[in-house]
């Protein structure tokens, strides 16, 4: 059975419910195995040569719906487990699975806020949905246009989780920022992911990218933002939900960090999600169209195992595809940590558009993050005050 004939049977086998079967198929087409016993149109299992299939979990419940997309409810409900079933089966591989290697203990508060600083909770609502958020006010917001930073969590995290992980309101304190959380909740991902990979989501005005710039503008009316300078990142689901919204807002967006993510449109559906995940997207296509695209930086660790590292070098083709660039490497080593290389290109006036930065040796975790979150690699370099130094560089052109 060739790799498109699989992916489609798989695709039928997850609308009907029949998660497992689609899980199993799709993992022996990753790890390259013949598929001759696939599970034909009439029947109900799937022969494993002894094998049992690595899921975790994966009866499909239902979950919210938040738009009109034309797929069955069945479909949408069956997708998240059956991607967090695959992102769990990692844990054993990578030391690092989406659902956690360790219980942690609660989040104190000088985890996650330096003193003097706020972290407030708020609700953003509108026809799309709505969605809970935490911001950070810093201790000097003296009623005058700040930064903006907004942070998308990765599958399983909440905000107190990736703020403690990242320390970005530590290092925003210092800049003097704002930093936005928003929060997926279970109703609409049961592992808690931004569904990066449904077509409905990928859309500017629709779906999950319309709450996160409602979440964006709200704050910007609501307290005092230099709107030339407002900015989104994010890890892994939360990265690749970060590079959706520099395509589709990138006149609300300055730039964009993405730490172990995937570009824009090398999935638009489940099938294609996992296939990238785990080889890199192939023909992906760049949905702000032939528009000069949002200055970003990349973090990838080259062993990564649940994201392949392919997806960073594929973002840094994007942008050179699309801009006329000069290009410096960078190689440089973390004191009792990690090396990397950082590739810098600029555009023809010298401005640095695009960073990516491959971690050597680093896995599916935050660089140069705080143990008291999930996901974090403390061996650096230091991801969150790297991005946030890119982030201010930039600003949007004056209109």
């Amino acid at each position: 059975m060739l790799n498109q004939d699989i992916i489609r049977e798989a695709t039928r086998l997850t609308r009907a419910g029949q998660l497992v079967q689609a899980t199993a198929l799709l993992q022996r087409m990753l790890r390259g195995e013949s598929a001759a016993d696939a599970p034909s149109r009439t029947g109900s299992h799937i022969a494993l040569t002894g094998r049992e299939p690595l899921i975790i979990d994966a009866k499909a419940n239902p979950v919210e719906e938040t738009d009109s997309h034309p797929q069955s409810k069945q479909a949408n409900s069956a997708q998240p487990r059956v991607f967090r079933a695959l992102l769990d089966s990692q844990k054993g591989r990578s030391g690092i699975g989406l659902r956690g290697v360790i219980k942690r203990a609660p989040l104190s508060t000088p985890d996650i806020v330096p003193e003097g600083a706020r972290f407030i909770e708020s609700t953003y609502s509108s026809p799309a949905g709505s969605r809970a958020y935490r911001l950070f006010i810093p201790s000097r917001y003296q009623e005058r246009p700040l930064p903006l930073v907004v942070m998308l969590h990765g599958c399983t995290q909440s905000p107190d989780d990736f703020a403690a992980g990242t320390r970005m309101n530590f290092v925003a304190e210092e800049q003097n920022c704002f930093v936005v959380y928003p929060a997926q909740p279970r109703q609409a991902n049961q592992a808690k992911c931004w569904n990066w990979f449904r077509t409905a989501d990928q859309q500017r005005g629709r779906g999950e990218p319309s709450l996160i710039a409602g979440i964006t503008r709200q704050i910007m009316d609501e307290y005092l933002v230099d709107r030339k300078r407002v900015y989104v990142g994010g890890l892994s689901a939360g990265a690749a939900a970060a590079a959706i919204m520099g395509a589709t807002y990138d006149d609300l967006y300055a730039a964009i960090g993405m730490h172990s993510g995937l570009a824009c449109g090398v999935a638009t559906d489940l099938p294609s999600a996992l296939v990238a995940m785990r080889q890199g997207g192939s023909d992906h296509k760049v949905i702000s169209g032939d528009r000069t695209p949002v200055p970003t930086i990349v973090f990838h660790g080259d062993r990564d195992t649940t994201v392949h590292p392919n997806n960073g070098d594929q973002i840094l083709e994007q942008s050179v595809r699309m801009i006329s660039t000069q290009k410096k490497v960078h190689r440089g080593q973390v004191p009792g940590g990690h090396a990397y290389t950082r590739t810098i290109l600029s555009d023809g006036s010298g401005r640095g558009m695009l960073e990516h930065w491959n971690i050597h040796g680093a896995g599916h975790a935050w660089s140069g993050g705080s143990p008291a979150g999930s996901y974090t690699d403390p061996r650096g370099p230091d991801a969150t005050r790297e991005m946030l130094r890119f982030f201010l560089e930039h600003s949007l052109p004056e209109e």
